[in-house]
């Protein structure tokens, strides 16, 4: 995969200001690949970028930072990426958490064994970089959109506790009368 970044085409992301401030975490063992992606984000314009290349850290870094998209390789010493997917997958409970896996095993086991783990889309190395952004793009899109279904679940459920509270009193005063 350690290739020189693309020139990308402004005009194929048009949208990537809208998810410039959006955090991702690259996971990856090898620090020519965490660079190419490093320069290749840097170069679409996203500025909040966190790397790890021990994927002991992994777990603990995006649980701290709490990433919007995580680039995720499989084949790593010490612990693997399908248990970082797992336990990702785990701790992000309800909330939509696209992770992109980037790797070298074109074996169709591992992409199914992937995918059945939580990864929500599947590369393979050498990638295009047009498509990785174009890809990331689609799925920061679809975290933003759930982001503000979140919140406005949120803000719904607590009108709805402020409404019945008004009720609940309504009938109190009611019952007094």
């Amino acid at each position: 995969m350690s290739r020189e970044p693309e020139q990308i085409d402004p005009h194929w992301l048009p949208n990537a200001a809208l998810y410039s401030k959006m955090k991702i975490v690259v996971i990856d063992d090898e620090p020519a690949n965490v660079a190419l992606l490093e320069m290749m984000l840097a170069q679409a314009g996203y500025t909040r970028v966190k790397t790890v290349t021990d994927s002991r850290l992994a777990i603990g870094t995006c649980l701290v930072y709490e990433p919007d998209l995580i680039l995720l390789d499989l084949m790593m010493p010490h612990v693997d990426g399908f248990t970082i997917l797992e336990k990702v997958r785990a701790s992000a409970g309800t909330s939509f958490l696209p992770v992109i896996v980037l790797t070298a095993d074109a074996n169709e086991n591992t992409k199914l064994r992937a995918l059945r783990a939580g990864a929500t889309d599947f590369l393979l190395k050498p990638f295009d970089q047009l498509e990785v952004l174009l890809r990331m793009n689609n799925l920061l899109e679809t975290r933003r959109l759930h982001l503000q279904l979140d919140t406005q679940v949120a803000a719904y459920a607590d009108a709805v506790r402020e409404r019945t509270s008004e009720l609940r009193e309504a009938q109190t005063q009611l019952e007094k009368v």
